[in-house]
């Protein structure tokens, strides 16, 4: 099918543009630091948006110029995209099929199999807006990036379709039409982030307003800049705006919505501007190296975020053995980002040189029936991968019933029974929560009992994990809770907005006047917060309140359910042990010493009552293959009575 020329569109051909690759470098730049977590770059997930306004603008371009020459056809434009999008994409699907079929336990498998199934149809979005969203901490889903992709090619499979029948009913009417869908999409996303910021963060409705600001670029509703000075201005206003959002966005902001409008505007300015002629932004981004990121670009984001998965769910096994032999070099953590970016640097070179582009301009380049077919069969054999996977219960028949217990803490059911004993989202809040601050009740949390002993357990994340186990294991105290996840228990920190809220409250309007028995403080306590700690001890002494510090919880490098299912599977005991991070050892060490012999207040161990020697006790039940934690550092709810009841026996904690 044919449009015929449609009066008012620009017949321009968009030439290469350095600059626009050197803009998705920063995109892929942003996400990547955003999941690696460097940079400070809290709202990096940004550089999705910055990608939506980017193909936006070249494709409504392609497509418009094609309109205005009589020569735009639907079923070529759809032989583009499938060249563009398909060869990385399933080259991907099938590499990391065949990894899952080796490495992932049977929940994740299928978990697996139904969002690869979901990417095949372009409909993944759609699968993960029902399971967890974007920001949970829980979200181990390798193929959770191609949400995007999936919104992208429902615009695309969309939107020449309403070219189509406005050039039928409306000829004279495309640009308002464009402008009306747009905002119309704006608005919507407006609202309903207000009601589920999951749904408007999935939706392609939601979305699309995105890429129709880039073709409203592409319809040339941007002016033109004929002065240096005023390009230079718009471009380097652009990018302050991307680089805010980059900087001072994170997982609590409101977005997408109205928030989102700051780093899609900030990237229109930047691809306006450079229509207009060079700037000192442009020359930045054509810089060959910075152009050669923007290359690898769709590669990149690709290969990322499974590298990334596979790095934390200790597959690399690389962290914990780096550690023992380099950490007085360079620290862990960075290590770890380092060989995170390396590797997906190295798989989006070779999809990029090997995949991309033979099938886009060598001697892979295929048209009209040969491509369609190849393309049908590549998502036949994708769809008969991932149905094995999910129909097969996650190829079960791969391991033996020890190891299927082991790997059910995995599970998301058991994932959320934990979370309900944390009282996840009434005493205990997630910091990344958009809505958290507005469900915490201090009424109910905060309630003492005249007749009980009335203590406050006061953390993060590890002190909700063991909140139950307290209040089981003391049935004569009441137990009251204020948790917010990574947040630092102390009078002054950095922390979340939330974070912030509920600790001032704590310490400057309930804990003066509302005495308590004991204050328990329990966190993931790090080098930089004992200054702090100490501060906030000396503040307890002070109002005459006794304080128990809840010190190191033993960590691993990947998820301890895993580890232990490994271990069975290839009968390697020796496997867990092998991924214990050291760096808790020592840090027990010190905070022991100056809890107990420089602040002198008591002091309660989980690492001592459960590690000795570098061996850890690893199940709270061994007949039962019952695993202490659920992930690489939080106790489940069975490994945080088993601990808890070792310390208040022990008079630890009384």
């Amino acid at each position: 099918m044919k449009v015929e020329n449609t009066k008012g569109i620009s017949d321009r051909t968009l030439g290469y543009r350095s600059d626009i690759d050197g803009l998705r470098a920063v995109a892929v730049l942003s996400v990547i630091a955003y999941h690696v977590g460097v940079l400070h770059c809290s709202g990096g997930y940004v550089g999705v948006d910055v990608f939506f306004v980017i193909s936006g603008y070249l494709i409504s371009s392609i497509i418009f110029s094609e309109i205005a020459n009589s020569r735009f056809s639907i079923v070529a434009f759809y032989e583009r995209r499938i060249r563009r999008i398909f060869p990385a994409l399933f080259a991907m699907l099938l590499t990391l099929s065949l990894f899952a079929v080796v490495f992932l336990l049977p929940s994740e498998l299928i978990d697996f199999g139904k969002t690869s199934l979901a990417s095949t149809f372009s409909s993944s979005n759609f699968y993960l807006w029902k399971q967890s969203g974007y920001f949970s901490h829980r979200n181990s889903n390798p193929l959770l990036h191609t949400w995007s992709l999936a919104v992208e090619e429902q615009f695309y499979i969309l939107f020449p379709l309403f070219l189509v029948l406005v050039r039928r009913f409306f000829p004279q009417r495309l640009r308002i039409s464009v402008v009306v869908l747009f905002l119309l999409s704006l608005l919507s996303s407006a609202i309903v982030v207000l009601i589920s910021p999951d749904t408007a963060f999935y939706m392609p409705y939601t979305r699309a307003w995105e890429l129709l600001l880039g073709t409203l670029l592409s319809l040339g509703f941007f002016p033109r800049l004929s002065r240096a000075l005023l390009r230079n201005l718009v471009a380097v206003t652009g990018l302050g705006m991307i680089f805010y959002s980059d900087l001072f966005y994170s997982p609590a902001t409101l977005f997408p919505g109205l928030s989102a409008l700051v780093p899609c505007i900030g990237s229109a300015l930047i691809i306006g501007a450079g229509e207009s002629g060079t700037s000192v932004v442009y020359s930045v981004f054509s810089w060959r190296p910075v152009v050669f990121i923007g290359l690898i670009s769709y590669s990149l984001y690709l290969w990322h975020w499974p590298v990334l998965l596979a790095n934390r769910m200790a597959i690399l096994d690389v962290n914990a053995a780096f550690e023992r032999r380099f950490s007085t070099i360079i620290a862990p953590g960075r290590f770890e980002h380092i060989v995170v970016i390396a590797v997906s640097l190295i798989l989006a070179i070779i999809s990029w040189k090997f995949v991309e582009q033979p099938f886009r301009k060598g001697r892979m380049r295929l048209a009209g029936p040969r491509l369609f077919m190849l393309a049908g069969a590549t998502v036949l054999v994708c769809s008969i991968f991932s149905s094995v996977m999910v129909f097969s219960g996650g190829l079960k028949d791969r391991f033996s019933p020890p190891v299927l217990q082991v790997a059910s803490f995995l599970d998301t059911t058991e994932l959320r029974q934990n979370e309900e004993s944390e009282r996840l989202g009434t005493c205990f809040l997630d910091a990344d929560a958009v809505t958290g601050g507005r469900y915490f009740n201090f009424d109910f949390c905060l309630h003492q009992e005249p007749n009980k002993s009335n203590y406050l357990l006061l953390g993060d994340s590890h002190a909700a994990a063991i909140w139950s186990a307290l209040s089981a294991s003391m049935p004569d105290v009441n137990v009251m809770q204020a948790n917010v996840s990574a947040c630092i228990p102390t009078l002054h920190h950095s922390g979340s907005r939330i974070c912030r809220t509920v600790m001032d409250y704590i310490y400057q309007t309930y804990l003066p006047v509302h005495p308590v028995q004991k204050l328990l403080l329990e966190a993931l306590w790090q080098p930089e917060d004992l200054d702090e700690l100490g501060r906030t001890l000396s503040w307890a002494k002070a109002h005459g309140i006794p304080v128990v510090v809840i010190g190191e919880v033993p960590e691993y490098d990947g998820p301890l359910p895993r580890l232990l299912a490994y271990s069975i599977a290839w009968n390697d005991p020796a496997l867990p042990s092998e991924h214990l991070l050291a760096i808790d050892a020592r840090m027990e060490e010190r905070l022991r010493g100056l809890v107990l012999g420089t602040w002198h207040v008591s002091y309660a161990s989980p690492y001592a009552a459960l590690c000795h020697d570098g061996q850890c006790i690893e199940y709270a039940n061994p007949e039962r293959h019952i695993p202490l934690m659920d992930d690489s550092h939080h106790f489940n709810r069975y490994g945080a009575m088993f601990v808890i009841r070792r310390l208040v026996d022990e008079g630890q904690i009384r």
